[in-house]
């Protein structure tokens, strides 16, 4: 992933910018015309896919020459897809930023994450069109390499918003729990199952994500959630034997499989 590029909007209003009204570069300026290109790249691959999407078919939807395409993105097709990527991941957080920031408790924040994320990926067009139509273009970036990234990148933005109520290493492990739960949904849907509907990522939350939270938990069930201190004695003891739950060089545990990032999966 390159670095989050265009000029993500304070909330979802649509799926992409550059929805309304034909093409045109509008304002003057390289960045308007990134603005205006990666719309039009969106637009026509909601219609017809990235496969079938040539830098021809994106520059008549912006109303612009193909040398701009090339001047303004001289990687051609690959970097034009990139930005859309970038811009839409900034889309996403920007909007998440305001729901997360305004929840007061763990649950309420989960429930926007999720539910505010399912929404976004519901609605966008481009996303619907290659789930439905080309799924191995978004499996390829939820597999191996490409899924290690995204998860740490999403991960990474919902954490601060979890350590309110936990240390930042287990708010940084939860939050990829819950980007997972939004993953696996979005490519392998549960009938009757809408994550995007509030209730829905409640029940979620409340039945699945928080009992593995407190399971974590140090014995008083009033603490404030600090899930370090449930591993602390698992890591080292006073003598530096190992614990049984320690993970050896050549052999994890039953205990500690789940907390491995498993390439290849959601």
């Amino acid at each position: 992933m390159v670095g989050i590029q265009g000029e993500p909007t304070p909330a979802i209003s649509g799926p992409w910018p550059g929805t309304t009204g034909g093409g045109g570069v509008g304002r003057t300026g390289r960045q308007s015309q990134r603005t205006t290109i990666v719309g039009a790249a969106l637009r026509c691959i909601a219609r017809h896919g990235i496969a079938k999407t040539t830098v021809d078919d994106v520059a008549g939807e912006a109303g612009v020459s193909r040398a701009t395409i090339y001047r303004v993105f001289p990687g051609g097709k690959d970097a034009v897809l990139a930005a859309a990527y970038d811009t839409e991941m900034a889309r996403l957080f920007s909007a998440l930023g305001v729901q997360m920031g305004e929840a007061e408790d763990l649950t309420e924040v989960l429930v926007e994450g999720i539910a505010g994320s399912s929404r976004f990926l519901e609605e966008h067009q481009a996303i619907s069109y290659l789930v439905a139509h080309e799924p191995e273009v978004v499996l390829r970036r939820l597999a191996f390499d490409a899924c290690d990234e995204l998860l740490a990148v999403a991960s990474g933005f919902v954490a601060p918003y979890l350590a309110r109520w936990m240390s930042m290493d287990e708010a940084r492990r939860i939050s990829e729990w819950g980007v997972r739960i939004v993953l696996s949904y979005l490519v392998d849907p549960v009938p009757g199952v809408r994550l995007s509907d509030p209730a829905a990522a409640r029940h979620v939350v409340e039945t699945f994500v928080l009992p593995g939270v407190r399971a974590l938990r140090v014995a008083d069930p009033d603490a404030p959630i600090d899930l370090t201190a449930a591993f602390a004695s698992r890591r080292t003891r006073s003598d530096g034997e190992r614990t049984p739950g320690r993970r050896t060089a050549d052999r994890p545990t039953k205990e500690h499989e789940p907390e491995q990032r498993r390439k290849g999966r959601v």
